[in-house]
Formats: structure tokens, sequence, C-alpha cells
């Protein structure tokens, strides 16, 4: 007996499936951290051979180092012996009583004691008007960026310095030293190169051929110097171009220095966002009617600046580090202060500066890595460098 046509029909149409059947799991081998794993550190031979010589030397880096900084270190002592080789220690570690004992040697510098007030009174203004401006759950930004802009440097000059007036004696800036002085190294030299990194990007692409010129001879001119150079010309130069009997602070021909070095280079950082900008932008603006102030105070500098956010940062970050040449002209930083102390006999010791110098490292490196995860999130929120 044969199925007609139409028996036919009806069969296939009764194997049709009603319901989409759901797609399997990929395998484990080829999904979440084992996939990755294989992916990319065990695909090949040569990989899995790289991949645990890499394991097999940071495990060491890590193990040798934990041992010198937690396990084997000196966490008590009242001078050096603590800090020796002796029979009950015959592998001693870091030597962190000194660091200790000199914690605020490293902060204050020789600022005197009673007065140590105005240091921490001081950090307390920055770290507000930092949180203030940078913040976007700070309330009224715009307050905050007169407060850091106006008030913080007036009320801080007067704290540091000292004011008769109102009963706060005069410290001369031969006694600051250590993070005092790299905090404010840096944060005049960063508040500084920006707004004059700019304008000498700006006067760089200037029509006007005597402020192209001059803005070319200052950037080519420092950006052919070392830092050093800069310094001791700010240092040991300058008070021979002055009229007798006029000098200026050392600090303050540093702190001149190290924002004119620092702004040649933003200046540069700047004019790449500049020339980034299509040619578009500035010929809208113009037939917007806008004239070059509000072009490029509106329409091009907003953009520009976006586009060079980690350029702007990391010449930040390399300001920073730089504060510790400062110490090339007889002011101590924050690492100038360490080494000062390796001088004193009571803690000398094979393993002192080892500690001294994982104390400054780290102090920097917080520092920098605060502002490269700050520079992290504003390019996160302006959308950087991602597609739309």
């Amino acid at each position: 007996m044969t199925m007609s046509e139409g028996d036919l029909a009806v069969a296939e149409i009764a194997f049709v499936r009603k319901a989409v059947i759901e797609p399997l799991p990929p395998p484990r081998a080829a999904s979440g951290a084992i996939g990755w794993l294989r992916a990319n550190l065990f695909s090949s031979v040569s990989n899995t051979i790289l991949t645990l010589i890499t394991v097999f030397i940071v495990g060491w880096a890590i193990k040798e180092s934990l041992d010198f900084l937690l396990f084997h270190a000196v966490f008590r002592g009242e001078d050096r012996e603590a800090c020796l080789i002796t029979p009950a220690n015959p592998d001693p570690g870091a030597c962190w009583p000194f660091v200790y004992e000199r914690f605020s040697y490293f902060v204050y510098g020789s600022y005197p004691i009673s007065e140590r007030w105005r240091v921490d009174t001081f950090f307390t203004l920055g770290a507000i008007g930092i949180y203030w401006l940078l913040s976007l759950r700070a309330p009224r930004r715009d307050i905050g960026a007169i407060y850091f802009f106006v008030f913080l440097p007036i009320a801080s000059y007067i704290l540091l310095s000292g004011f008769p007036a109102i009963g706060l004696q005069d410290v001369d800036t031969s006694l600051w030293g250590g993070v005092l002085v790299t905090i404010v190294v840096a944060s005049v030299g960063i508040v500084v190169s920006l707004p004059l990194g700019i304008l000498l990007a700006l006067g760089r692409r200037s029509r006007m051929p005597t402020v192209k010129t001059l803005s070319v001879i200052f950037i080519e001119f420092v950006r052919g110097v070392p830092l050093i150079t800069v310094l001791f010309m700010a240092s040991v130069m300058l008070p021979l171009f002055l009229p007798p009997g006029v000098n200026f602070d050392k600090l303050l021909r540093a702190l001149i220095g190290v924002a004119l070095f620092s702004s040649a280079y933003m200046a540069e950082v700047v004019r790449g966002g500049l020339q980034a900008m299509p040619r578009g932008q500035y010929e809208a603006s113009r037939a917007l009617g806008l004239n070059y102030r509000k072009m490029m105070q509106f329409i091009v500098l907003p953009q520009a600046l976006k586009i060079v956010i980690p350029g702007i940062v990391n010449s930040f970050i390399s300001l920073f580090k730089d504060t510790s040449l400062v110490l090339i002209i007889g002011i101590y930083d924050l690492l100038g202060i360490v080494q000062l102390g390796f001088n004193d006999p009571n803690w000398a010791s094979p393993y002192t500066p080892a500690a001294g110098y994982v104390f400054a490292g780290a102090v920097f490196w917080l520092f920098c890595f605060a502002m490269s995860r700050y520079s992290i999130f504003a390019e996160r929120r302006l959308h950087t460098g991602r597609k739309r």
C-alpha cells in the first residue's frame, strides 16, 4: 500500500519542529578563564614556554620582595643596632624603624614643630580644593574653581610663609622640605603650566609673525635643554641679571623654572590636539560669526583638550616625578630629605637606604597612580577615543 502525495505532506508537516532549540553553551575549554588562558597564554608551544618563564620570574620577584619588605623586615628598634646582621637575625630585611622614626621629618622637613599645624591645614585645604574642583558630585564647582585658583594660593602662601600681622611667624623656605616641597613644586608647576602651555600653543599657531616667532623660540629653547639646566639658570644665573640688592627666594626661583619648563612641553601637547581638529570646525565657527576668542573658548579648545587628556596627564605625572631634581640646587624635597637621613650615624646600616627609597617610591607612586586613574575616569566620561 502506497502513500498519496497528501499523506506525505501531512507526514512532513508533522515532523516540523515547532520550537527553536536553545544553542548549546560553548565547551568550558573554549570559554571563561580556561578559554582565555588557552587563547592568550598557552596557544602554542612558544607561548607556553614564555608564560612559564614569566610566571617563574614574577613569582621569584614577589617572593624576594615580600621576604625583604615583610617577612625578614625589622619593625622595632631605636637605632641602627636593630637593623644590623646578628646571630639572632642573620638575614635582616628592610629597616622600617628608620622610616617610622623620621616620618615627620620626611613630611615637613625642618619646618618648626610648633608650626606644623599650618602645613597640615595647607594639606587639608588642598585636598578640599582638589575634590571640589574634580568631583562630579561636588556642588557649585564654579565656586570651587574660584576657591582653587584664587583663595587657595593666597591662603597657602600666608599659612606656609607666615604673616606676623595675624600672629603667624615667618618661616623661611630653607626650612621647608619633604612631602611639603614636593607638593608645592608639583602643584605650582601643574597649575601654571596648563594655561601657559595653552597660550604658547595658540601663539605658535598664530598668524601674527611676532607672536609666533616668540612662542617658537621659547618652546624650542626650553625643550632643548634639560630641567637641571633650567634650575641652575633660575638659581645661579638669574641673580646675576638682577639689580643690586634685588633677590628672589631660592624656592621661588625653582618654582618659576619648573613652571616654564613644563609649560613648553605642555604647549606641544596642546598643539597636537589643535592640529587634530578638523578644518570644518574652524570654518563652521567662522560661519556662525564667532570671533577668534569665542571660537577657541567654546568650539576648538574644549574638543582639542579632550583629545589630549592622556598627554596632559602624562606631562603632569612626569612633572611630579621631576620635582626630585630640585635637590640639585639645595632644595630638599621628599627624595632629598630621605637621602639626607642616610647621613645620620644613628641609622647607618646596609638596609637603611632600601627602606627609605621604598617609602619615597611608594609616595610618588601613590600620587602618580591617583592622577592616572582620574585620567581614565575623565576619558570614559568624555568618551575620548571611542566610536559613537
